[in-house]
């Protein structure tokens, strides 16, 4: 039966305004969980305030490797210096052992990054537009999470949940099932190197500004796992935004009412509370 549930926040670091937005909502204990984009340039700039968090939420790593640029060189996936889409990052990670080489040296890097400006490990890692968990990533992230940390010190984000309780919420099913399909068998991986890991996911959604995003919290709530995590995307629309992510519109939708929600039924916590 679950104990509580994480609400994390990702996207950190991508924007001023989505930053803005996340800190906010950090204060105000409306979040019990953030991930940042340690390759993005407003991630030393913000870096100080996310760390100043830490005794209000965990405080993570959001690896990027198809927004922007990367932290080094990537001839084979970024040749031009941008990161990849995330179909052609699934594609030469599932193929060629050179782009498998650059995406473990791009999560040393992120990762060195976290640590340089906090001074500590992230508390978790998970992974914009899922990409911690294609086969092609996996492996070197949990290679990585195994080399530099204690056992059981940062937990990682699985992105699935069982079809009953995808389809009991009503919201997003088809992507969320595909998501759900993708991560198959990352958790067991995981947890075969004492690596902690969520039970139970929810936050998919449309990027619809017309849905009732309140709402839609109280169902991600539906079904939750033992140890249940919804993910969200606030933020505060800038004009960097928009030649970055596609997600916009929502954002602040998002953003007002995270800072007007009181979840029903069940406490938001931070992941080490779940029992």
């Amino acid at each position: 039966m679950a104990s509580g549930f994480v609400l994390c926040a990702d996207d950190f670091a991508l924007t001023a305004g989505v930053s803005r937005s996340i800190l906010a909502l950090l204060e105000a204990g409306k979040l019990s969980a953030a991930g940042a984009m340690t390759n993005r340039p407003h991630w030393p700039a913000f870096a100080r305030d996310f760390g100043a968090l830490a005794d209000k939420a965990d405080l993570g790593l959001h690896l990027n490797l198809t927004c922007a640029a990367p932290l080094g060189g990537m001839p084979r996936l970024a040749p031009g210096g941008e990161l990849p889409a995330l179909r052609d990052l699934a594609r030469a990670g599932a193929t060629s052992p050179t782009a498998r080489r650059e995406i473990a040296d791009e999560i040393a890097r992120q990762l060195d990054a976290f640590e340089d400006r906090l001074g500590r490990a992230p508390d978790f890692i998970d992974g914009h537009q899922h990409v911690h968990v294609l086969p092609g990533v996996r492996r070197s992230l949990l290679d990585a999470v195994t080399r530099r940390y204690a056992a059981g010190r940062v937990y990682l984000r699985d992105p699935a949940d069982s079809a009953a309780a995808i389809r009991a919420r009503g919201i997003a099913i088809g992507k969320a099932l595909t998501i759900a399909a993708l991560a198959l068998g990352f958790r067991q991986a995981a947890l075969r190197r004492g690596i902690p890991v969520n039970r139970g996911f929810a936050g998919v959604a449309p990027f619809d500004p017309a849905r009732d995003f309140g709402a839609d919290l109280q169902r991600f709530l539906l079904r939750p796992g033992r140890a249940h995590l919804v993910m969200c995307h606030p933020g505060f629309v800038d004009d960097e935004l928009a030649g970055l992510d596609p997600v916009i519109a929502t954002r602040p939708v998002e953003h007002a009412a995270l800072m007007a929600f009181a979840p029903v039924g069940l406490p938001m916590v931070r992941f080490s509370q779940l029992r």
